[in-house]
């Protein structure tokens, strides 16, 4: 089994960060400021609603609104213990009422266009919002037929269940789960570095397994990646071989695990080499970038990613529009929703800064902690602090690692607790960010 060398996180040292991490939901009343202006908020997930709740409450005479076009949000996070049986689609769906109830206007429509010259957002309904200052956190967009035969057309037969939106996704997967043959294939396509939410494929691959273990044990999973490597590798294999014995196999690239192409009719997976392998059921998570209005709005890179002042969140293509959450270039900081809403606050501190005339921080951090399931009770962790430089981000040396490794037998205790800490970390803030 291949083990990843890394830093381990004592009961004291978990303990710390998660003092700190919990520090970064609360509201800093130093940064309370009476002034005017309009922010303008597009995309309300984990950066975008922590945006909005927070200019309200430190910047109360500003102006907020936020425009999202889904009526509810659906989280990513935790979508995958649906998978697993272990969650409903309600119990990952928030309202936006409790925005309203703090002053936030919430504007359920698509963001079409940004003209950034005059200041100004059209929406797919025609209205013309008006701002001072835009927080853009629009998310993701899949890159079709980046895998041939990938598009959306295929994504209904082949689900990515990669956003929430509707939640449609996540549930056909679940449905195509429950009614696979007995000793079905279910096949797995991991795209490259970024993508969001790095440790998502391996926890769906735990949470697909538990649901197999009960419901179809001589059921098969094959995970193809594109990578060599990934997040709380050790971590993951560790529990792989504890809870499902030889149920996954999990191909590297170095070991022709690049899915290149798909064919829905026929249910292949076909790799970079050209063999094929059959599946039963599949799940594309393909290469991402950023969501089409920050790339139609030229903010975008070659990459696909938006550049952005590490201390700021402001576009280096455009002044006044700061871009958080997953559609930023931030490596070496994961795509995670936790970053989404550490740095969420750091940008509307730093795009109201002019306005109100307070400072923005000079030295800003940047907190993440990951939880993942990987079985009933049993959670693993990787959690790191993060700070800019004049090049980008780095990651704070000895600031975090990741959970203790160990067999279960001696571990059992600790992964019930990392369960418990993840259930408390989604509580926690998801209520930072509709609450």
């Amino acid at each position: 089994m291949t083990r990843q060398t890394r830093t381990t996180l004592t009961r004291r040292g978990f303990g710390t960060l998660i003092a700190a991490s919990a520090a970064t939901l609360a509201t800093p009343g130093l940064l309370r400021a009476n002034t005017n202006g309009r922010l303008l908020v597009v995309g309300g997930g984990f950066g975008g609603a922590s945006a909005a709740r927070f200019a309200r409450i430190n910047y109360p005479d500003v102006s907020v609104t936020l425009v999202e076009p889904q009526t509810s949000f659906v989280t990513c996070p935790y979508g995958n213990l649906i998978l697993g049986g272990r969650k409903q689609l309600s119990d990952i769906t928030h309202s936006y009422d409790g925005l309203r109830a703090r002053g936030v206007q919430v504007i359920h429509d698509r963001a079409q266009e940004i003209d950034a010259e005059g200041h100004r957002v059209t929406l797919a309904g025609g209205d013309v919002l008006d701002y001072d200052k835009l927080i853009l956190s629009p998310g993701i967009a899949l890159r079709w037929n980046a895998i041939e035969g990938y598009d959306e057309a295929a994504s209904e037969v082949f689900p990515h269940a990669w956003w929430g939106g509707d939640g449609s996704q996540i549930t056909t997967l679940r449905a195509q789960l429950e009614a696979l043959p007995e000793g079905g294939v279910v096949g797995m396509a991991i795209p490259d570095n970024p993508f969001r939410c790095p440790p998502g494929p391996y926890e769906r691959i735990s949470m697909i397994a538990h649901h197999l273990k009960q419901a179809n044990p001589t059921a098969k999973i094959l995970a193809f990646d594109s990578k060599d490597g990934f997040a709380k590798q050790g971590l993951f294999q560790d529990a792989w071989e504890e809870l499902y014995g030889d149920m996954i196999e999990w191909i590297p690239a170095s070991q022709d695990g690049r899915i290149m192409r798909v064919d829905t009719e026929n249910k292949l997976f076909v790799s970079e080499f050209g063999e094929e392998h059959h599946v039963d059921l599949g799940n594309v998570i393909p290469p991402q970038y950023a969501a089409g209005i920050a790339r139609d709005a030229g903010l975008a890179n070659d990459s696909g990613w938006v550049p952005v002042n590490p201390r700021s969140f402001e576009a280096e293509a455009a002044r006044d529009i700061h871009v958080i959450g997953d559609a930023n270039v931030g490596a070496p900081m994961p795509k995670s929703g936790y970053i989404a809403n550490s740095t969420a606050k750091t940008a509307v501190t730093a795009a109201l800064a002019e306005i109100s005339g307070r400072p923005a921080w000079d030295d800003p951090v940047y907190f993440n902690t990951c939880y993942s399931h990987a079985g009933e009770d049993y959670g693993i962790s990787v959690a790191a602090i993060f700070r800019p430089t004049d090049d980008g981000f780095e990651a704070t040396p000895d600031s975090g690692g990741v959970s203790p490794s160990g067999p279960l037998s001696e571990m059992s205790r600790n992964r019930r607790l990392e369960a418990r800490y993840a259930d408390a970390w989604y509580a926690s803030i998801t209520d930072d960010m509709f609450s």
